[in-house]
């Protein structure tokens, strides 16, 4: 049974739920230290985050055990510390996963709690809470509520006005967010003027060719789109694509020497993957296959810019062991380059990666 009875709850405990705060009038059975005011929010929450961290949360919402020693006491607090850090990582990076695959409803609850256990840990006034911000403040104009996402981004923009160490990072967080709020409220100027200095903060922290940087080209890159500038979004375009393509043919070659011709003592491949966390690629995702898509309705102008961009996502998805998606990308680039009399070494260099995937499926990993 799940549902909460009144006179169970000790006196002058407030039961709250999960997801709003409000009071709450069901618990979840798996954890019993999880409350929601009711079905709905419970069935969002557990979809969401709680069925992947509810075990996990058990210790950290029970009475602390008693420790024999001082000693003993601070190992334990230690302990506590560490399991709520992995939590707000690991509920951020399935928050931002959910933002970049368009699920903006499943990416409030695991936003939430990577902003209470950032509380927590940091205190309620600390710049470590400003990506949580971020993460509700984008989920927010995703479902259509500007208005809530201006105070989420107001609360962020605060947090750093009285903090002395928020670092170029977080400061490129919040100016992207603030160009993504003055993009749907269509003030372009003031989006321009947010996302150039998430740019430059963005390149103060990890350069300006870094995959980090290149969010903020391209969503520059979607307001000249839109407006029609399309000299300015089509070198914005060709420089994220570029900048992508270089990471990802840069952790090919630097796998490819423990891949198919390096093997361990068990006669099994190594494994490879792509650097990234499950957030990154599933942005990976979003902003090439947007480009490609921009692409497509110029091919019969350009057919390259489509092709390196087709060559892209199957590098991609190469890196990510997904052989079924690469060589779609491969065959459509190998397609389009025979159809559009490309180069025969632009047909060449395709058909080698047709001939990568060909490999990878005749010798797949145990």
């Amino acid at each position: 049974m799940d549902i909460i009875y009144p006179l169970a709850v000790p006196k002058g405990r407030r039961l709250c739920c999960e997801v709003c705060e409000a009071p709450a009038e069901r618990v979840c059975t798996a954890c019993t230290v999880t409350y929601y005011c009711g079905v709905v929010h419970q069935r969002a929450d557990w979809n969401s985050i709680h069925e992947k961290i509810c075990q996990l949360l058990i210790p950290l919402r029970t009475s602390m055990p008693f420790y024999n020693s001082e000693e003993e006491r601070r190992h334990g607090l230690q302990q506590l510390q560490q399991r709520q850090k992995h939590l707000i990582e690991f509920c951020y990076t399935v928050a931002q996963k959910y933002l970049f695959e368009g699920k903006h409803a499943a990416a409030v609850p695991a936003a939430l709690h990577s902003l209470r256990f950032r509380m927590n840990v940091h205190g309620l006034s600390s710049v470590e809470l400003v990506p949580a911000y971020l993460l509700l403040a984008e989920a927010s104009l995703g479902l259509g509520h500007i208005v809530q996402a201006e105070e989420y981004l107001s609360q962020a923009q605060w947090t750093v006005l009285k903090s002395t160490e928020c670092c170029s990072a977080t400061h490129s967080l919040l100016h992207r967010n603030l160009g993504l709020l003055y993009i749907a409220k269509e003030n372009y100027e003031e989006a321009r003027y947010h996302l150039a200095n998430d740019i430059y903060f963005a390149s103060c922290a990890f350069g300006t060719e870094d995959i980090r940087t290149s969010g903020g080209y391209f969503h520059l890159a979607n307001i000249f789109y839109g407006l029609k500038k399309l000299d300015l979004a089509d070198t914005l375009y060709t420089k994220v694509s570029e900048i992508w393509s270089k990471y990802l043919n840069d952790r090919y070659q630097v796998l490819s020497r423990v891949r198919i011709q390096q093997i361990d003592l068990l006669g099994k491949r190594f494994e490879t993957d792509t650097g990234l966390d499950e957030a990154q690629e599933a942005e990976a995702i979003q902003i090439l296959t947007s480009i490609w898509n921009i692409r497509e309705s110029t091919s019969d102008t350009a057919p390259q810019k489509t092709v390196f961009v087709l060559k892209t996502l199957f590098m991609l998805y190469y890196l990510m062991m997904n052989s079924s998606k690469a060589r779609e990308y491969a065959t459509r680039a190998f397609s389009l380059a025979k159809e559009q009399n490309l180069s025969v070494h632009e047909q060449d260099a395709i058909e080698e990666l047709l001939s990568l995937i060909s490999a990878e499926e005749a010798h797949p990993i145990n």
